[in-house]
């Protein structure tokens, strides 16, 4: 295993990132405070939000 991501495996994180930062924006205060309540941090509920799609990604 490699620290390193090749140029697709990098494009891939950063769109899923770029999406879950838009879903983030999108989500009333009330649901943004849940998750906040539940993993601490902006930066841990996006992480576990970017972790949710790369494993399970949504269908379109």
């Amino acid at each position: 295993m490699t620290d390193e991501f090749d140029e697709q495996q990098a494009s891939v994180l950063i769109g899923t990132a770029e999406k879950m930062i838009e879903i983030w924006n999108r989500l009333s205060p009330e649901k943004q405070a849940a998750l906040l309540a539940r993993f601490g941090s902006e930066e841990n509920a996006l992480a576990a939000l970017v972790t949710t799609q790369l494993v399970a990604p949504a269908k379109s």
